[in-house]
């Protein structure tokens, strides 16, 4: 049997106010559920903007991607030119529709651009303090403590890990890989069963080795294999701009016969007897910065 996970990174106020309803129609039309990660706290998109000094390829890569069609020029200058707003709080009834739909919602962060950023660098005072406001607006909004969350641009370090420990999750996606497994990373093992992203996404793929909005599925499914395939896509891009090729490609994983199913399923399915694995900190074609990576 081949199932697909749809992983849903929503990272900006954007993204919440339009994207994820888009998204939420799509998947109600298509009779899917997935797995939606908010980030809860400021959109400081504008201060990605330093990523073109310290990131090799992240100026190509907006290029490529046309990420102020994708983004909105307004949300290329939160937190620099204009002011950051406060996403979760100012949407909290997306957050809810979300789960009163069926889908499973957890944890993004708190400011996607600050962990994604500095995570390297922060104390485990600072660590604990951006997932504690997130883990805090969550339970606040939706009445219960996440019980999954998923590490922006797939960034971790030794004290983000030990966190998601003592926090109890059920499992994160905070990897990209091939299966279920328990992260040893630099050394140590952890105890939260992580379920990587298989797949690359849309903004790493797009514009290199001739893929284009108009063939991208032709890619995916040429990715597509029997057991486990976790998709992380975007609420800003896939219920966005690119939202009628997300609508295709389901439809044609739905005549292939996929099954599609949550995280939290997928933990269920695949997640019992998953293994040790390595995990660390490397490249991957497409994407600008370190990620973490299943070896």
């Amino acid at each position: 049997m081949t199932y697909v996970a749809l992983k849903v990174d929503v990272d900006t106020y954007v993204g919440t106010r339009d994207g994820v309803p888009r998204l939420l129609d799509i998947m109600e039309q298509a009779g899917i559920r997935s797995t939606f990660y908010f980030s809860m706290g400021p959109d400081n998109s504008g201060k990605a903007i330093r990523r073109i000094f310290t990131r090799k390829g992240f100026l190509q890569k907006m290029l490529r991607t046309k990420a102020p069609g994708a983004y909105g020029l307004k949300t290329m200058m939160y937190g620099t030119l204009l002011p950051a707003p406060q996403i979760a709080s100012s949407f909290p009834e997306v957050l809810r529709t979300t789960a009163a739909q069926g889908h499973e919602t957890g944890v993004h962060c708190w400011d996607h651009v600050y962990w994604h950023d500095y995570l390297p660098r922060l104390s485990e005072v600072q660590v604990a303090k951006e997932m504690g406001q997130a883990a805090d607006l969550f339970q606040k909004i939706m009445g219960a403590r996440p019980a999954t969350t998923a590490a922006p641009g797939w960034t971790v370090s030794a004290t983000s890990l030990a966190l998601q420990d003592s926090m109890k999750l059920d499992f994160c996606s905070d990897s990209r890989g091939y299966a279920p497994f328990y992260p040893v990373f630099a050394g140590k093992r952890y105890a939260t069963l992580q379920i990587p992203s298989t797949w690359p996404t849309l903004d790493e793929i797009i514009g290199t080795d001739g893929v284009t909005a108009g063939n991208v599925n032709d890619f995916y499914l040429s990715k597509l294999k029997p057991g486990l395939n976790v998709h992380t896509i975007h609420a800003e891009m896939e219920g966005g701009i690119m939202s009628e090729s997300f609508i295709r490609l389901i439809e044609h994983l739905q005549r292939l016969g996929v099954r599609f199913v949550t995280l939290a399923e997928a933990a269920a399915l695949f997640g019992k007897d998953a293994p040790d694995a390595e995990m660390y900190m490397g490249e991957l074609p497409g994407r600008a910065g370190l990620v973490a990576i299943q070896k």
